[in-house]
């Protein structure tokens, strides 16, 4: 499902990723990519205070229940600040990725990374500065032990 987005630049991907993931003041949020300082700020702002970015939290314990990536422009930054997030993502996690790319084979390739990481995308809201897809994965923990 894609749909457009009514308000401008940096808040209304912000306010869609919150919308898409259900954040509220409960989860704990890890942030990752090249525009997390950013997305962190406006998230402590906005009175989120459970929020991290994957470069100050100390250890992956798969302990946040969201995961948010923003920034990155290029397929291999933004597999690599999955892998990167991912250590701290729990078994039933959701997660929310900022593409900048308009090209389909792009966002192609992140769904498949995306299923490889056992995510299933459930919603897509096209935005001024791309894409934002929301992806979920539930029983991630007996998918690992099973392979």
């Amino acid at each position: 499902m894609v749909q457009p987005c009514s308000l401008a630049g940096r808040d209304q991907v912000v306010d869609t990723m919150i919308a898409l993931t259900h954040l509220s003041n409960l989860h704990r949020t890890i942030i990752a990519g090249s525009g997390s300082m950013e997305l962190y700020l406006s998230l402590r702002r906005r009175g989120f205070v459970q929020v991290a970015t994957s470069a100050t939290c100390r250890v992956p314990r798969r302990q946040h229940g969201i995961g948010l990536l923003t920034g990155d422009k290029s397929l291999p930054a933004i597999e690599a600040a999955l892998l990167e997030i991912s250590q701290f993502l729990s078994a039933n996690a959701t997660i929310a990725i900022l593409i900048d790319s308009r090209e389909g084979e792009f966002c192609l390739s992140i769904r498949r990374k995306l299923e490889q990481m056992g995510f299933r995308i459930e919603a897509g809201v096209r935005c001024q500065r791309g894409l934002v897809l929301a992806a979920h994965r539930q029983g991630f923990a007996r998918m690992e032990r099973a392979a």
